[in-house]
């Protein structure tokens, strides 16, 4: 707890407070709170660890300068981090990194060394670069001094909400949740918290259901940020001590928590940041009449990626409905679906019209017809009248 008191300290001037903020809409009649670390300064709550660590090193480590790999937030914080030091930094990542972290990172004047590969051959060459320089390598989650730094948001937390009740947290490494709950459970044992992973990258859930450091085989979730084959061992040794469970959420629940953030508080999360919220909108935690905080870890999402998203985002929650249905190939048809579906108040947004192999009846044809609707009850009501008036829905 000294070492997290020190950080929040030295961070005082190098990264900005985020303040709580109630946020009733992510679920109806729950009490939550959302702690906006994508509001930090680079975006990402990475810049607390970086810049706590960068701030121990001795002079004489800080005139060789600090290596580090990441393709995302953890290289913008080391980089912003030493460039308030005054410190030289290198930050190496695969050569298919998104162009806009690249710059984001090139623009807070670290050298920036792009490593044939994938992350693994990046990393690999990272420490190469730091053996051959005699820099020091800022790990992303691994490190005593990186996992205080995140712990400062804990202290945040219990600073300005003194009776919370649960605290759920994105897991990749560790690094972040393994501070935060060390923080909570020193200040107050009763606190439950939580860890979310995506559920094509549980590395953190699997090795604490099996009791020892496991390494994935491979990852594959839109929560990119937190898309970890192996946590770390100090972290895998705070998360059984002090996490209370862990739970996984999909890539359409998380879509579905991008776009209630976006749409209903006016905020933008990346995949790994928005997992909080997407367990607390759709897993069965315990949160009833639990005052609880939700925190977004990061808000850099590639906008790219952004359209797809919502589109994701708008399945998952019924607000877009794509369906195929098998009709008598004969003129009056179409009309009478689209005259079906806008009695019920659903706009058509795309038609396609096929006649194929796929029917039963010879004489039928596809209708694929993409509309906008309220809700799954709405999109049910569809199905409903669809089937009443005889006309067949297929499984797509």
């Amino acid at each position: 707890m000294q070492e997290v008191y020190r950080a929040s300290y030295v961070l005082k001037s190098m990264i900005r407070e985020t303040p709580l903020m109630p946020a009733p809409l992510i679920r109806k009649g729950y009490d939550i709170f959302i702690k906006p670390e994508n509001l930090q300064v680079t975006g990402s709550f990475k810049v607390r660890g970086a810049s706590y660590m960068i701030s121990q090193l001795s002079t004489d480590e800080k005139r060789r300068g600090v290596i580090a790999c990441s393709a995302g937030n953890h290289a913008q914080g080391v980089a912003m981090a030493a460039m308030l030091g005054g410190i030289p930094s290198v930050i190496c990542l695969p050569e298919g990194a998104p162009i806009s972290k690249v710059e984001a990172t090139r623009s807070y004047g670290a050298e920036i060394c792009l490593v044939p590969g994938v992350y693994d051959d990046a990393y690999d060459y990272a420490l190469e670069l730091k053996a051959e320089r005699g820099m020091t390598f800022v790990h992303p989650f691994d490190n005593p001094l990186v996992i205080a730094g995140q712990g400062t948001i804990g202290l945040e937390i219990l600073n300005e909400l003194t009776d919370v009740d649960v605290i759920i947290v994105p897991v990749g490494g560790g690094g972040l949740i393994g501070g935060i709950a060390y923080v909570a459970k020193q200040l107050n044992p009763k606190i439950k918290v939580y860890g979310v992973q995506g559920a094509g990258a549980p590395s953190m859930l699997q090795s604490i259901n099996n009791g020892r450091i496991e390494c994935l085989k491979s990852v594959s979730t839109i929560a990119d940020g937190i898309a970890v084959k192996q946590p770390g061992e100090h972290t895998f040794a705070l998360c059984q001590h002090y996490v209370d469970g862990i739970v996984t959420v999909t890539d359409d629940e998380v879509c579905a928590a991008i776009l209630l953030l976006l749409e209903k508080h006016k905020m933008i999360a990346e995949g790994a940041g928005a997992v909080s919220l997407a367990a607390a909108m759709f897993s069965d935690l315990p949160i009833r009449n639990k005052r609880t905080v939700c925190v977004v870890s990061g808000g850099n999402i590639d906008v790219t990626m952004l359209n797809r998203i919502i589109n994701r985002g708008l399945q998952k929650g019924g607000r877009l409905c794509t369906l195929s249905l098998e009709i008598d190939d004969r003129p009056g048809q179409l009309t009478k679906v689209s005259q079906l579906i806008a009695g019920l108040g659903a706009n058509v947004v795309g038609v396609l019209h096929e006649r194929t192999n796929s029917v039963i009846n010879v004489n039928s044809c596809v209708l694929r017809i993409s509309m906008e609707t309220r809700n799954q009850e709405h999109i049910d009501q569809i199905h409903k009248t669809l089937t009443e008036h005889g006309i067949q829905i297929m499984e797509n």
